[in-house]
């Protein structure tokens, strides 16, 4: 596959930045629309995003980079060179989310609000994202052939045509990777509509281990993985963020949602609205009267 849409002498446009690009600004409108619903204003959305977005990138790049010293050592500039590839997304994840939580606690915002409109852009994103490995052939799998690819069905002719690499087949795995978070923002979805008073940091949690279930089994096919001696990080990293993110679900699910002085409160409100109401009923008919 071409990575270069065009070139304007030197100046070279790639798929890569293009579709890394456009999943920001379609995580942007969503993330906008999902602040809306929340009551959080659209200014405050945008500043969020762009930190996340910016810090984001600078910490899936440094992940990377940290698992490739060696060669960066002897090519100082290629850190710089992201349109090439290498953006590790547990490194964007990391330094996003302690980005999320500086701005929170700025700006006087539940944590938890925040995280959840972010994975729900983000979830999206990486599925935009995963085409830019395409362009650049990378991130696929193990050798294949030309029958298995076709026997799968769920696979397009030019997905499959662009897995011939050097006249060897490959398993498409960043395809994989993109149908799995492609079901996975469908899901958030559905739940968001279906469960209207789904408690904040649940989404936050669904993400996380939706994601790391699909990358441990789809890591395990890749080639490319940064290791941690003889294991791949990312299947290390996957099973530590499930089992924390399926304990935080347990604790936000039995967690109650109002305080003691929040029930007295909302009791003494509608107490009063309910003798209101009598008094306004009374005067009624005493004037009828």
């Amino acid at each position: 596959m071409n990575p270069v849409i065009f070139s304007i002498g030197r100046l070279e446009i790639r798929w890569y930045s293009f579709l890394i690009l456009v999943a920001v600004f379609i995580g942007f409108i969503l993330a906008i629309r999902e602040g809306k619903k929340k009551g959080i204003d659209s200014d405050v959305i945008f500043d969020l995003g762009f930190y996340t977005v910016v810090f984001g990138i600078v910490g899936a790049r440094l992940y990377y980079v940290l698992f490739n010293l060696d060669y960066v050592r002897n090519n100082i500039l290629e850190v710089f060179k992201i349109w090439n590839g290498g953006l590790a997304i547990h490194g964007g994840i990391l330094l996003g989310l302690i980005t999320i939580i500086i701005f929170a606690k700025v700006r006087k915002i539940k944590i938890l609000k925040l995280t959840d409109i972010v994975v729900t852009s983000l979830i999206l994103g990486q599925a935009i994202g995963r085409w830019g490995n395409f362009f650049n052939s990378e991130a696929y799998g193990p050798v294949t052939t030309l029958n298995n690819l076709r026997s799968l069905r769920i696979i397009p002719s030019f997905v499959i045509k662009g897995m011939k690499i050097d006249g060897v087949y490959y398993h498409p795995t960043f395809y994989y990777e993109c149908l799995w978070c492609l079901l996975g923002f469908i899901i958030i979805i559905l739940i968001r509509w279906f469960y209207k008073n789904i408690k904040d940091g649940h989404i936050t949690c669904i993400y996380l281990m939706w994601y790391s279930i699909g990358r441990f089994f789809i890591e395990s096919l890749r080639t490319d993985s940064l290791m941690l001696g003889k294991y791949k990080m990312a299947q290390v990293i996957s099973i530590v963020i499930f089992v924390i993110s399926f304990i935080a679900f347990i604790v936000i699910l039995c967690k109650n949602p109002k305080r003691k002085e929040d029930i007295i409160v909302e009791e003494t409100v509608k107490e009063k609205k309910k003798t209101n109401g009598e008094k306004a009923s009374r005067k009624t008919k005493s004037k009828k009267s």
